[in-house]
């Protein structure tokens, strides 16, 4: 497992429609969790990383940053979550980036991350599991401001066309210094979620509230079993 830090390329033409996202992106400090890369890069490359890039998403607080620590013991490629990285960068430098200061600010630089995380993920092999993704950014940024950017990004940018969602588990939340909401602000954020990636034409994957391990092999088992419907995903491993 190689633990990779700033491994991005350029970000192509999704940054004319936000312009100054990419002075954001490039401040930040991040990880990636994976198998080394195997290939470079490409535009041309974007609608065949769809079906292996796969988001685990859902409410915050219900098991997704465990489950992927499994999936990366797995040798698996993981890509943590963004929202997380933002908050340490923020607070390590004092920044208003943060989503109780400035939600919009901290919406719009989680949205040229995972635009980032995307072009270095699609230098691996196989399955690339997120720890969220842009719809969750995209859902964000649309809820806060009313800009219509969920359509327009969760469109152009697609992942795998089954989304795994953590539900809501009480038993399990936290509140942390990352994590400052209370449980009931993380329910009507799953909410939004499940209604945003059902919009875009996802199937929605509800996790059972089970331990990591369990989640892990109900995943794999499900990819397997759409991989095995043939064609070309019948070869992602």
């Amino acid at each position: 497992m190689l633990l990779m830090r700033d491994y991005f390329g350029g970000f192509g033409q999704a940054f004319v429609f936000f312009g100054h996202l990419a002075d954001a992106t490039r401040q930040r400090q991040g990880s990636v969790m994976t198998r080394p890369p195997t290939r470079p890069p490409s535009a041309g490359r974007e609608n065949a990383n769809v079906e292996r890039f796969v988001v685990i998403s859902g409410c915050s607080g219900g098991g997704k940053s465990t489950l992927l620590a499994e999936l990366a013991r797995r040798g698996r490629a993981v890509v943590d979550e963004p929202g997380r990285r933002i908050v340490r960068d923020e607070l390590q430098r004092e920044g208003a980036a943060l989503p109780w200061v400035n939600g919009t600010a901290f919406a719009r630089r989680a949205i040229a991350l995972t635009l980032a995380d995307r072009v270095a993920a699609s230098r691996l092999e196989g399955w690339v599991f997120f720890d969220r993704g842009l719809v969750d950014a995209a859902a964000a940024l649309q809820h806060l401001t009313g800009e219509p950017v969920l359509a327009t990004l969760g469109g152009a940018h697609r992942y795998h066309r089954r989304v795994f969602i953590t539900p809501p588990w009480r038993e399990i939340y936290v509140e942390d210094a990352e994590r400052r909401h209370g449980f009931d602000a993380a329910v009507a954020e799953h909410e939004r979620l499940v209604e945003a990636y059902a919009s875009l034409g996802y199937e929605v994957a509800m996790l059972p509230k089970i331990g990591p391990a369990q989640r892990a092999d109900f995943i794999l088992g499900a990819l397997e079993e759409a991989a095995n419907e043939g064609g070309y995903w019948s070869e992602i491993k």
